[in-house]
């Protein structure tokens, strides 16, 4: 099956996920600069969750150049994955109205690991149609920053419980190694022209 649907269906779900999360902002009633100081909260998480759906649209956007076509299974593995990128507004907005409670931020940390997750998932069942002699396989090689960041946010998650700074840390730590561009894809294609 051509991969033309899935990506244009993929497009448009992050598009979507992106426009919720902006939704979520209310106008404030006054005109000063005092009446957006109660927004910073939300307007913090909006920024991170943006980045993160940035990056899995980034990544999603690479990885999709080296499938030459689809099956069932990476449909399914795709919706999966999207599944779990639709429920980052949610967790984005508990964050911010409050205030990067404890249990808001420990929902956040699940909802970025089984994206993670999910993207893995993505990730081997196009390997496997495709092949170890795959243009993605050469390029994923180890996957060293994927299995780190699912370590990492299995420390987050349980950190929460004693330090919402650490784990906020920590999300934004996986956020700034993964908005570092990886070449990997970029690089492998190049060489294959």
């Amino acid at each position: 099956m051509n991969k033309n649907r899935l990506e244009a269906f993929s497009d448009g779900v992050l598009a979507i996920i992106i426009t919720i999360m902006v939704l979520e902002f209310k106008v404030p009633t006054e005109t000063t600069f005092e009446a957006v100081i109660p927004l910073f909260h939300k307007f913090l998480s909006y920024i991170l969750s943006f980045i993160y759906v940035g990056i899995y649209w980034n990544n999603h956007h690479h990885m999709m150049h080296t499938v030459k076509h689809v099956n069932g299974n990476i449909l399914w593995a795709n919706l999966h994955l999207l599944f779990w990128l639709s429920l980052i507004p949610f967790a984005t907005a508990w964050i911010g109205e409050h205030h990067f409670a404890p249990f808001p931020m420990m929902l956040y940390g699940i909802i970025l690991l089984m994206n993670a997750i999910a993207y893995f998932i993505l990730q081997t069942v196009i390997l496997k149609h495709h092949g170890k002699d795959s243009i993605l396989s050469k390029a994923v090689g180890k996957d060293f920053k994927g299995k780190v960041s699912v370590i990492l946010y299995v420390i987050a998650v349980f950190a929460t419980k004693y330090s919402i700074e650490v784990s906020g840390a920590i999300y934004i730590l996986v956020a700034l190694m993964w908005l570092v561009p990886d070449k990997r894809i970029e690089k492998i294609l190049n060489e294959n022209e």
